[in-house]
């Protein structure tokens, strides 16, 4: 379905502390000079939030924030025109330090399912607790996401564009873990195929190139997002289990690349950058896989957003995510 995949050695998820969207670019550009992304300031409040931010993407639907979270409404709102504005501060700020910039560049938004998880119907409820309401947030989500890329690519014409689709209530919407408004009970779980059909839709409009999807829930359902028409599969690398070692040797030899989180998202001491991809060797071994396809295979990333961090922290994580990548190129074995 996509364009011969590209991605860098080293990205980040998209998150970053802070609220300032020029500095956020700078980090964002020149820690990874060969996979930047887009960045997200979420402290600057609703709106600059993952829901929220997506949110100001809908075509033809409009959400506002209440009590409870973000709800849908009749007509845009304040906090509709804020998820607006600061994403086009936040696309100035990249466009201006990515001036004759040509390679793989990450824009990310929430996916179908973990936004309709997420936002609420006008009765409190979330959207996933109706089927009709699912299947228009996700063509509206689809058509939004169309225009962003389109808009992200005339800013940045040398740029290949990486979609991103943040999906970390997946799996609980796959179990039917998702609560209800009341707290007291679950919403059913959505059905497998339902779930692919819908995320295959949406990555769909991006079909001149690669979609990434990323979880840092456990569990992740590889063989599920690869049929849906991932290129690329982001997770927390500390969550996996011996459960999800065949998906991803299966995932491996099938072409999907993977976006290892192995570096903490939150202020921490850090291992050197050979011991931060460990883990990762070992387990190309305990597979079988070719020590040369390592480097090629792998994208070294946080383990999630990195919101929650100090801005030194962050800035060490970006760069200490490159250099583990070195690490990975330089020795494989």
């Amino acid at each position: 379905m996509n364009a011969t995949p590209s991605f860098g050695p080293a990205t980040a998820i998209g998150s970053l502390p802070g609220t300032d969207a020029r500095e956020a670019a700078k980090a964002a550009t020149g820690s990874f000079e060969d996979f930047p992304f887009l960045p997200e300031l979420p402290a600057r409040g609703p709106g600059a939030d993952m829901i929220g931010r997506t949110a100001g993407l809908l075509v033809e639907l409009y959400a506002r924030v209440e009590p409870s979270g973000w709800r849908l409404g009749d007509r845009p709102g304040r906090d509709t025109r804020r998820a607006v504005s600061w994403l086009g501060e936040d696309l100035d700020a990249l466009e201006e330090f990515t001036q004759d910039y040509e390679g793989p560049l990450k824009v990310q938004a929430v996916g179908p399912w973990t936004l309709a998880a997420a936002l609420e119907l006008r009765n409190g409820e979330a959207v996933l607790s109706d089927h009709g309401a699912c299947r228009d947030l996700a063509a509206s989500l689809g058509e939004g996401l169309r225009l962003h890329l389109a808009e992200v690519g005339r800013r940045i014409p040398g740029a290949r564009l990486v979609l991103q689709l943040d999906e970390p209530s997946l799996t609980a919407v796959l179990r039917g873990h998702v609560r209800t408004a009341s707290g007291y009970r679950t919403h059913r779980a959505v059905d497998r195929q339902v779930v692919e059909s819908t995320l295959r839709d949406v990555m769909g409009v991006h079909a001149d190139g690669p979609v990434a999807v990323h979880s840092c829930a456990p569990d992740v359902p590889f063989a599920l997002l690869r049929r849906a028409g991932a290129a690329a599969v982001s997770f927390d690398f500390s969550l996996l289990t011996e459960r999800d070692e065949e998906a991803i040797g299966e995932a491996v030899e099938g072409g999907t690349q993977l976006f290892v989180g192995v570096v903490p998202g939150t202020d921490t001491a850090l291992s050197d950058p050979a011991g931060s991809v460990m883990g990762v060797r070992t387990l190309w071994r305990r597979l079988g896989l070719q020590p040369g396809l390592l480097a090629e295979a792998v994208t070294v990333t946080p383990s999630c957003g990195l919101a929650g961090s100090s801005p030194a922290y962050a800035r060490q994580a970006l760069a200490h995510c490159v250099r583990a990548a070195r690490s990975l190129a330089d020795n494989p074995e």
